[in-house]
């Protein structure tokens, strides 16, 4: 099934995004607690899981960033694409990136944007054959 977040979705998404660059399940205190409340109630932020047997199992993230260019068009970037190592080619995230393009065209955007730091021919591929080119941009990140 592949669906939206929910507020008792915490802890199935944190233990996925345990193996997006080995990140450490967090200590679920105050400041944990509402950077997740605040996702919940932004209606431009949408986390989609694919979820099997009860277990979150594949996600990204689609925020829809509001514009003031291409006729006040919004654009939809994507983050966080993940499929648990033990669910891997079976259409999983292919199908999350479907939902969020989804939700991007019901929210009138131009453009989606996705960077991936992953230098594999295979993940670029697979990134390719959902719909996505390395060709029009050029990404330039700086980390703070």
């Amino acid at each position: 099934m592949i669906r939206e977040i929910n507020e008792n979705d915490f802890d199935g998404l944190m233990e996925l995004y345990m193996q997006l660059h080995d990140n450490p399940f967090p200590e679920r205190d105050e400041r944990v607690e509402g950077v997740w409340k605040s996702i919940l109630n932004d209606g431009n932020h949408h986390i989609i899981v694919a979820e099997e047997g009860g277990r979150i199992v594949s996600s990204c993230v689609c925020v829809i960033i509001p514009n003031l260019t291409r006729g006040q068009r919004p654009y939809a970037f994507i983050e966080n694409v993940i499929t648990d190592k033990e669910y891997r080619r079976r259409g999983l995230a292919a199908a999350c990136l479907e939902y969020a393009r989804e939700i991007a065209e019901r929210e009138n955007c131009y453009k989606m944007m996705l960077l991936t730091g992953s230098k594999e021919e295979g993940t670029l591929s697979f990134y390719e054959k959902c719909g996505y080119n390395k060709n029009d941009k050029t990404a330039f990140i700086r980390w703070l």
